[in-house]
């Protein structure tokens, strides 16, 4: 199952303020393990930038409507 089966399925219905708690306590966990295993710098890679204009066009590309 995937976080986002999970988030649908499990989180989304609970009330906002059960959400949130659930939020804080995820955040919690993960400064407390000081980032191990997260990358958090703030370098872009080759494959960052890759999907980052991949995305940038299919967003700013126009709809094709067959005119020219």
């Amino acid at each position: 199952m995937s976080a986002r089966d999970i988030y649908y399925k499990t989180i989304r219905p609970l009330a906002p303020i059960e959400r949130l708690r659930i939020a804080t306590l995820i955040l919690d966990e993960l400064s407390a393990s000081g980032g191990k295993g997260l990358d958090i710098g703030d370098s872009w890679s080759d494959e960052d930038i890759a999907d980052l204009t991949g995305y940038s066009m299919s967003q700013s590309a126009p709809a094709a409507t067959g005119d020219v």
